[in-house]
């Protein structure tokens, strides 16, 4: 939110308080207090008529410190809040002198100086990351709505990632971002999956703690300034330094939760129904022969919406039309050796079986006026199931837990965006924070669920929207994309700016999920597929079995997925790094290379875990510029042996291959 106009100016309707003078500052021993006034007090007649902010400083976890910068504290503390697990081993450095005072977690450190204008300066082994200048930090009236914001100093060419999945330029620099839960497709400033943290060049990350609508000026209202602010009057955020950009991730994955082990199967082939199609028993059973005739093994078929009758969503029943003998269906689908994945999604139509049953236990989300909330966008007259009611929580299992006893064996939890603001929920959470957080309970309550029935490392979502710490449900795809390369460049965007929040797991719609793709990008598109962590064909209003396009993308489809078979091993051991230490498998090139200037901007490839770099190919012709970073490679379908230098290289590729390197003398191990 922008609060100036131009550098030196107030926007209209704007007041602030700003810290100007570090007054005072005590400890307990393990908190630092330091109180900030709106002026520079120079006698006893200017400490009245001013504003005061309590900057406290906390150590949550070692090389990690909390920031709590508030103005007035009488207010309740606002439900809900992000699940966070600090670390009780960590012990503060504190030191308070004439002059200055200092916090140090570990080897990072805030030292702000006492009785002169308002400055920190944050040091991590003794280098500088970034500081705290004059008006950075303050209390904001936008006409009658407060806000507290503070700033962090920019340097010189440091890059700031991450912030959820983000379609639009890679490098946040130049962006304003709300975090805010939006269906807004791939292709605009709007994201499904809203995380409050970033990731600095300069060597650390950030976190706002607050599920509320957080927003961004990154380097957007000041240049040299990254700017954080949130309604009210507490702002509550976390510093975590770290040696190298991954280690920063499993600090804050140690906070937020690490991704689990998924199962053996996810990594397959996954297959659906598509959305608006017209499918029943036939069409399922006709893709899958289809498929294993063409020797393309499906590991997982999905039924989208449409398993359900229309009009109905949700009420978790198989349409007794296109699906007589569900079971039946699903046994057939198991002995082909594939699982069975279902779409789902926490609204409930009001002509589903589910909604009177669901007003009369009061397990539905109501209107202040105590009437349930209903709406006609996506389903006539939908209510939303409250799940901050443990009883709506168990309810909502027990339907679920009726198609696992069926043959469900995972679930695509969609949806979670669309969360109203202006409700009451059973437990009394604020439903300004609720709107982002809403997707959290959502999933976990599946997710949950799957692990209560087929036990840990066996459950496996579908997932569209996130919130801090839903990377412990996984897998999360990128949502509504085109079908052109545009989308597939804006798509691997998405997919490189959530992996920095810790997301170790994603995947996306093969060939476009709006429209019809072309043969050649489809093929190219297959290609980026089934070298990510999770591959899925699906589409809006047309199939995704790869004859639909031509049966030379059946060639293709069975290609790349005999070669991902073949890295299984690997990408399995990829996983466990992701498990242990938050580090996706999927990671921007600046991760694994967090030194070569060459990569700090690359958006266009990546690195499929340590040793494999991918390069998808975003033009029909097959032409392609790509980065190779200094070091031995060899090309992995052609045996090439290339010494780069770190250098960029510009060839062309037919439509079986692509750039795909692996770095020298892993080559054997990754087959492995």
């Amino acid at each position: 939110m922008k609060f100036n106009n131009g550098y030196w100016l107030l926007r209209e309707g704007v007041t602030a308080k700003f810290a100007v003078e570090a007054v005072q500052a005590e400890t307990d021993g393990t908190a630092l207090s330091v109180y900030a006034s709106s002026k520079m007090i120079q006698s006893r007649r200017d400490c009245n008529d001013l504003t005061m902010l309590t900057v406290t400083y906390t150590a949550p976890a070692p090389d990690v410190i909390k920031v709590s910068v508030v103005h007035f504290d009488g207010a309740k503390q606002p439900t809900p809040s992000f699940s966070l697990t600090p670390d009780p081993s960590a012990k503060p450095n504190i030191q308070i002198g004439d002059k200055s005072a200092s916090f140090t977690s570990g080897n990072l450190s805030i030292t702000i100086p006492l009785g002169q204008p308002w400055h920190g300066t944050w040091s991590y082994q003794d280098r500088t990351l970034t500081t705290v200048e004059s008006k950075s930090t303050g209390s904001m009236l936008d006409g009658d709505k407060p806000y507290i914001k503070d700033e962090l100093t920019l340097g010189i060419g440091e890059c700031i990632y991450g912030l959820g999945e983000r379609f639009g330029a890679f490098v946040k620099n130049g962006q304003s971002i709300d975090i805010d839960n939006q269906d807004g497709g791939a292709a605009s400033e709007q994201a499904y999956k809203n995380i409050p943290f970033y990731l600095s060049s300069a060597g650390y990350g950030l976190l706002v703690d607050s599920p509320d609508k957080v927003s961004f000026e990154v380097g957007s209202e000041k240049t040299s300034r990254v700017q954080f602010s949130v309604p009210g009057e507490r702002l509550e955020y976390y510093v975590i330094a770290g040696k190298e950009p991954k280690e920063i991730i499993s600090r804050y994955t140690a906070l937020s939760g690490r991704p689990p082990l998924m199962p053996d199967w996810s990594y397959g082939l996954w297959l659906s129904s598509s959305f608006t199609t017209d499918y029943d028993e036939k069409t399922v059973m006709g893709f899958l022969d289809g498929m294993e005739a063409r020797h393309i093994h499906v590991s997982v078929f999905h039924f989208d919406c449409f398993w359900m009758r229309a009009f109905h969503w949700s009420d978790f029943l198989f349409d007794p039309k296109m699906f007589p003998d569900p079971k039946g269906l699903l046994s057939r689908i198991h002995q082909k050796g594939t699982k069975v994945c279902v779409w789902i999604n926490p609204y409930i139509a009001q002509r589903s079986v589910l909604f009177a049953e669901g007003k009369e236990k009061g397990y539905l989300v109501v209107k202040p006026d105590g009437d349930i909330w209903q709406t006609d966008l996506w389903q006539p007259g939908m209510a939303l199931v409250d799940f901050t009611n443990a009883d709506a929580c168990r309810w909502y299992q027990e339907k679920l837990s009726a198609l696992i006893d069926l043959g469900v064996d995972a679930f695509k939890t969609d949806f979670g965006e669309r969360i109203p603001k202006h409700v009451v929920y059973h437990d009394g959470s604020d439903p300004r924070r609720m709107h982002n957080y809403y997707t959290y309970l959502y999933n976990k309550t599946v997710f949950d669920l799957l692990v209560q029935k087929k036990g840990e490392g066996q459950a496996c979502l579908f997932s569209r929207s996130a919130t801090v710490g839903c990377q412990q449900f996984p897998v999360h795809w990128g949502g509504d994309c085109e079908s052109t390369f545009q989308a597939m460049a804006e798509t691997l965007r998405g997919g490189l700016c959530l992996g920095c929040c810790g997301f170790g797991y994603w995947s996306h719609d093969i060939g476009g999920f709006e429209g019809k793709p072309d043969p050649t990008l489809f093929k190219r598109w297959l290609q980026f597929g089934l070298l990510s962590s999770h591959s899925r064909l699906h589409g809006s209003s047309s199939y995704r079995v790869p004859w639909s396009i031509d049966e030379e993308s059946s060639d293709i489809t069975r290609e790349f997925l005999t070669l991902k078979m073949k890295l299984k091993g690997y990408l399995l051991r990829c996983a466990e790094e992701a498990h242990q230490h938050g580090t996706p498998i999927m990671r921007a090139m600046f991760l694994e290379f967090p030194t070569d200037p060459g990569c700090a901007t690359l958006d266009r490839q990546y690195m499929l875990g340590p040793d494999i770099l991918v390069a998808p190919i975003f033009s029909p012709d097959g032409q392609v510029d790509y980065y190779l970073p200094q070091g031995e490679w060899i090309h992995l379908l052609d045996d090439r042996h290339v010494t780069s230098v770190g250098r960029w290289y510009h060839e062309s590729y037919d439509l079986h291959s692509l750039p795909l390197w692996v770095k020298a003398g892993k080559e054997k191990k990754i087959f492995s």
